[in-house]
């Protein structure tokens, strides 16, 4: 075969070959599945503060509660930060106990979009700015019979705070005692509290509706008034939170906040109180709930059941604007009272 013929024929197969290669490849360039995408991050949600194992215990009179002889002693212990939680606004600016910072209880106790209690990042920016520490002893008061200072204590055992009292008496008793008042609101160092939660001293609606229905035995104290409670008035004369039924939640009992007062706005003794509530069946035999309409005067009861008389109770701040609102829960209405006429 002559040369030039044969290296044809050579030069064909070899072009064969390298087509058939170039086939196969891409065939199996083909059967490659397909890139992956990058898997999607998932946000992991904001880290929570650590939870208290448990709840509180009640500490007694004393330890609970701050004589104003005693706080006008201690107006210079670095040791004791005081807060004034008044409701009333320019009540704190007219003049206040000296060295006591401003917490307002529109705005810094509560979060002022949701129905709920100020977020426990922002409480602690708060409470550090008004320079309290971990180790702080925390002494609150306010007008109006320290209700808006109870619900401040309760904020902040329920955020881990270990020492915080209630001036007896309120803002009423310091001002007639004459004692000393500053215009100059104080700019403390910074403190270092850090949060951490106590979720035990807190309820919501379906916790309460489990104890209506028989599913966890504890008693219920509404602490308004006798009208409210009968559902003869839908809220005291004057308040503006309202719901469209009236009357009070099934199985409570009523304790009138103020009974656990003196004529001057001080607190009863500690004997004076257990015997109060003793007669309407609480003795602390069982876990207790408060409420009342907003949740401010059912504080000031969840304060002198738990922290002086020690009881293991929980505050449901829903109260009756949320359960008297709420579809599909029962309520007791003695007085017959329907939307708001007979």
């Amino acid at each position: 075969m002559p040369a030039t013929g044969y290296q044809g024929r050579i030069g064909a197969l070899i072009g064969a070959a390298l087509a058939a290669l170039v086939v196969l490849a891409g065939c199996s360039v083909a059967q490659q599945p397909a890139a992956q995408a990058p898997a999607p991050q998932v946000q992991q949600p904001a880290a929570q503060p650590p939870s208290v194992a448990s709840a509180l215990p009640g500490r007694g009179f004393d330890k609970a509660v701050v004589s104003s002889a005693w706080l006008a002693e201690h107006l210079n212990d670095p040791q004791v930060r005081v807060i004034e939680v008044s409701v009333t606004p320019g009540v704190y600016e007219r003049g206040h106990i000296p060295g006591a910072v401003n917490f307002v209880w529109h705005t810094d106790f509560v979060d002022t979009v949701r129905r709920d209690i100020v977020s426990p990042e922002r409480f602690e920016q708060l409470a550090r700015a008004a320079g309290i520490n971990n180790d702080s002893t925390i002494v609150l008061y306010g007008d109006n019979n320290n209700w808006f200072a109870a619900w401040g204590a309760w904020v902040f055992l329920q955020y881990g705070a270990n020492d915080v009292r209630l001036l007896d008496g309120g803002r009423a008793l310091w001002e007639a005692e004459n004692r000393e008042l500053a215009l100059t609101p104080l700019a403390p160092a910074p403190g270092d509290f850090t949060v951490s939660q106590r979720e035990q001293l807190r309820v919501k609606l379906p916790d309460v509706l489990a104890v209506v229905e028989g599913q966890h035995d504890k008693a219920l104290i509404d602490i308004r008034s006798p009208d409210e409670f009968s559902g003869k008035i839908f809220a005291p004369e004057g308040f503006q939170e309202l719901a469209v039924r009236a009357g009070h939640i099934p199985g409570a009992v009523n304790i009138p906040w103020k009974q656990a007062l003196n004529e001057n706005g001080t607190f009863k003794s500690e004997e004076e109180l257990r015997a109060l509530y003793a007669d309407k069946g609480i003795d602390g035999s069982k876990p207790i709930i408060t409420y009342c309409r907003i949740g401010e005067r059912a504080s000031h009861t969840w304060f002198v059941l738990s922290q002086i008389l020690g009881y293991d109770v929980a505050l449901y701040d829903g109260s009756w604007t949320e359960w008297g609102n709420t579809v599909g829960v029962p309520i007791e209405n003695p007085a017959g009272t329907v939307w708001g006429g007979q």
